[in-house]
Parts: C-alpha cells; structure tokens; sequence
C-alpha cells in the first residue's frame, strides 16, 4: 500500500518539473544572489548557476526576477544545472539578426574591446568585428570610442559560422553625403555658422561647415592689414563665420570673419580729418614706407617720401622699429581702398618755402657731400634741405666721368648757389664757379693755328682723346685724323696735332693730326 501511494506521489512530482534539453534557451527565476554566482530555478528538480559576471549592471538583479538562460549541461559533478545567461542573450541577438539583418544593413551597437587587427562590437547581445581599415576612427582614443553606440553597416555576414563583420567607414560616408546634401539646402548669403578649421595656406583658411568645406580668404579676416592667416586662425579653431557666396555646382563657398563685426571705416572720413594730427603703432616697415595702426582694424601708410623735407629718400628700417608709437599727419582717406596716407614732415615748417631766403642766386655756402649718382653729387645744405653739383659744373677744364673724380663722401665742400627751384624742392649748386671762367684765357694761349705735341688720354669709335695741359683736354675727331693711325694709338702715346677751333662759350678745343693739309 505505501510503495503504491509513493510511485504515484513520484509521478505526480514529475509531472510538475519542465523538460529541459541541453542547448536549449529557457526562462528563469533569480531565487539566490551571492559574490560570485546567480542561482536561478528553471522549473527543473535541481537549480542553476550562472557567474554573476554575466551580468552588466550586477546592481539590477533582485531576486523573483525573469531572465533568460542558456543550457549548458542538464547536470554537473555536483548534480547542478549548468546555466548561461550571457550566451542566452547571444542565442537570442543572432537569432534576431538572421530574421532581421541582411549584408548592407545598418546595425547599431557598443565597441567592447579592441582586439588585433579592429575592435570587437556588442550587436544585440552578438560579437562583431570591426576592421581597423574600417573603423573610421581616426583620431579618437580607445575611451572614446567605448563610450558611445554608432551605427554600422553590415560588410559580411556568414549564418552558418555566426560571423559578423562591420563597417563604420561606410556608414560616415554616408552620413557625410547626407549632411552635405541638407548643408547646401541650408546655405544661403549673409547667414551665420559655426565651423572647424582643418587647413591653412598663405592666402587663407580652409572652414568645415560640417560636411561642406569653405574658404575664409586672407583679404576677409581682419579689418587690420595681416601677413599670414595663421596670426588669426589656427587649425582646430572653432569658429563663426559669414556666407558670404556659394557655388554649389563647383563647390565653392566663400566666407567671412571680419564681416561679423562692424566696419571700422565707416565714418572715418568724420573721426580722422585730413590735417589732423594723431599717434599710431608702427607694425609694420617696408623699405618704401612704414604702415602705422591707428586704431584696431585700421591702418596707415607713412610712406618714405613723407618721412623728410630732405629730397633724398630714407631708409625707414635705419629710422624706425616695430612697436614704436610716433605722432603724424592726416594728408589724404580713400575710405573706398582703405588707405589712408600719413606725413611725418609735414608737422614741420617746409623749409623749401624759404629756400631762395635762404640761399640767394649767387651766394656762396658750405655743405657736405651726401651722396652721388651718375651725373652729379647731393651736397647736404643744413635746415633739412640739400642742393645738386651736376658735373658739368665742377670743372671749367676737366671731363668729370663721375663725381667720385672729384670728391668724396662726407667730405665738406664750398659751393656756389646756381638756382633755387622751392616748387620742385630743387637746389643747382656749382663748384667750378669758385674760381673765374679761363676759357678767354685758354683761347690768347691756344691759338687756332698751333702745332703741339699732346698725349694720348683715350681712344673711342668717334676720336682721340688728348690732353693739351694738366685738366684740360681736347679731341682729335674721327675725320681729322687717319683710321690706321687712331686705331694703333693707345693711352700715352705721343702725337702731334694742329689747333683748328677753340670755342669759348662751349669751352671745347679741336684738334686735329692732319698737319700737312691746310
């Protein structure tokens, strides 16, 4: 009677537990939490472990809690139920993708780990990986790229293997094409917007606008004149920028920096009137001038001519230096070009309005030798004014080839005032004029007629040149003498010549070596 009533109490017990199968994934009960494992009925005659490792947030389990599990192994050396909950959720994710995904997808998902070769995706519950060539993920660190989900698109996908491997390059093209796409419906003249610079050349920065790229040229950044777009902007800057034209058939956009705040040439016809004095900041020297900053965003040109009365040009890099603040003269605004021209002189008397005060016709003054060109020296005058000895006018006999025959540099010299031009800023100086014209003398010495031995100085194409006394010269034109006998004369020679012409008034003397024909 009791082994009946036991065999039936057995069969109705059996009937209570589920039927479970190895492999299977089946829902549970969490009836126990410890440190390192999770006990869980699953409705079977012995409970079930699963690692508490399997759980991301351990902080979520509580006990009568449904979850789903993996059977591993109907029965362990202790007698348990071996139990997954990770590979459930895995069983479960690739089950879902084989229903729903296909190659070309898009899937989101987690980067896990990084692994050789790319990185290790969670997609639903499912292992992916990822490419290092398709990652797109340059520049972001391995915490970055961790903490955030992405979409990817599907590159291969083998059912059979359970293998899944993804592409995030594809889906940020994408994306970017996208982006671009609605950008340029957005763009539109005059509008604002923030950007990256992610290039810079001389003649400007290269703006990301978020899938668009635009240029900000050098000419549209600054109000203030700037040598180089790096004084403004640097790669990495987050900046607002003006649209200021678009093309979107050749992608082309042009933007603006300076454009956002308000022009400082306006009104500055009113703020600075020409004959105004002001001071400035040097920050710039170029050899023709020195550009002077006003105030922010407007500059103005000092140039070399306007540094001095003197007619000599300066050399503004000897005068001036960077930084220095220095006082000038409005002489001239062309709002319309942005150029405003400044003079230092001009805050001095112009000593030219009393030059021929100064310096009458025919007065005798000291000076010093300045300078020299080809044809003359500048001779320094004092009161900022300087006169020219052509050289014509520093010998009565002698042919000056250059000044430096005569005189030297910084050397003191007397001169005698020829002319006085204040208009032109003009002072013709003589230094033969020191002594009496010998010219009517030279004529009662060197009558026409004469025969003399003279020396040969220099022989060119058109005659010889010969001299007939110490600075006083004379040429031997080509008719006036015979081609084989000019082309065999050379410097010091000795040659015999007749005198045919002394002009007074143009102070010459003719020769010539035809002595037997009269």
């Amino acid at each position: 009677m009791n082994e009946s009533k036991n065999a039936l109490l057995m069969e109705m017990y059996n009937k209570t537990l589920k039927e479970i199968r190895e492999g299977e994934v089946v829902k549970g009960v969490i009836v126990g939490i410890n440190e390192k494992e999770v006990v869980v009925d699953v409705g079977f005659k012995s409970e079930g472990f699963v690692p508490v490792d399997e759980f991301i947030d351990k902080s979520k389990l509580v006990l009568n809690q449904e979850i789903d599990v993996l059977v591993e192994s109907i029965e362990d050396d202790n007698g348990y139920i071996v139990l997954s909950h990770a590979k459930a959720e895995r069983m479960k994710g690739w089950q879902k993708i084989v229903n729903d995904v296909n190659e070309g997808d898009l899937v989101e998902g987690r980067v896990v780990k990084q692994v050789k070769g790319g990185y290790i995706v969670d997609v639903s519950g499912v292992e992916a990986f990822l490419p290092l060539s398709l990652s797109a993920f340059k520049g972001l660190s391995t915490n970055e790229i961790m903490s955030n989900k992405y979409r990817f698109q599907v590159a291969k996908m083998n059912k059979l293997r359970r293998s899944l491997i993804l592409s995030r390059r594809d889906v940020v093209q994408k994306e970017r094409e996208t982006a671009k796409a609605k950008l340029w419906e957005q763009l539109e003249k005059g509008t604002r917007r923030m950007g990256t610079v992610k290039g810079i050349t001389d003649f400007g920065a290269f703006i990301d606008l978020g899938g668009i790229d635009g240029l900000l040229h050098i000419t549209d950044m600054s109000w203030s004149r700037i040598s180089h777009p790096s004084e403004v902007v640097a790669i990495g800057d987050k900046l607002e920028v003006l649209i200021l034209d678009f093309d979107k058939e050749n992608s082309k956009v042009s933007l603006g920096l300076k454009q956002i705040i308000a022009n400082p040439w306006d009104g500055v016809e009113a703020k600075y009137p020409v004959g105004s004095k002001i001071k400035g900041k040097i920050v710039n020297i170029m050899p023709y001038g020195v550009f002077i900053e006003i105030e922010k965003g407007i500059e103005g040109l000092l140039h070399s001519s306007e540094i001095s009365w003197q007619k000599k040009m300066v050399n503004p890099q000897e005068m001036f230096a960077i930084g220095d603040i220095i006082e000038v003269q409005i002489i001239s605004i062309d709002k319309d070009a942005k150029r405003i021209s400044l003079s230092l002189k001009q805050l001095e008397a112009n000593p030219w309005l009393e030059a021929e005060g100064k310096f009458p016709v025919g007065t005798k003054t000291e000076g010093k030798v300045r300078g020299f060109t080809d044809y003359g020296a500048f001779i320094e005058l004092g009161s900022n004014l300087e006169g020219m000895i052509h050289v014509s006018d520093m010998s009565w006999t002698r042919r000056v080839n250059h000044p430096q025959e005569i005189l030297k540099k910084g050397q003191s010299v007397e001169v005698v005032v020829l002319a006085v031009d204040g208009d032109n800023r003009k002072i013709t100086l003589g230094l033969k004029q020191l002594t009496p014209n010998p010219w009517a003398d030279i004529a009662q010495k060197y009558p026409v007629g004469l025969e003399m031995e003279s020396e040969v100085l220099m022989n060119s194409n058109f005659g010889v040149f010969v001299k007939i006394e110490d600075d006083l010269e004379a040429l031997i034109y080509s008719s006036e003498i015979d081609k084989p006998i000019a082309a065999a004369l050379k410097p010091g020679d000795k040659i015999k010549v007749r005198i045919i012409k002394v002009d007074v008034e143009q102070m010459k003397i003719g020769v010539s070596a035809r002595l037997n024909q009269l």
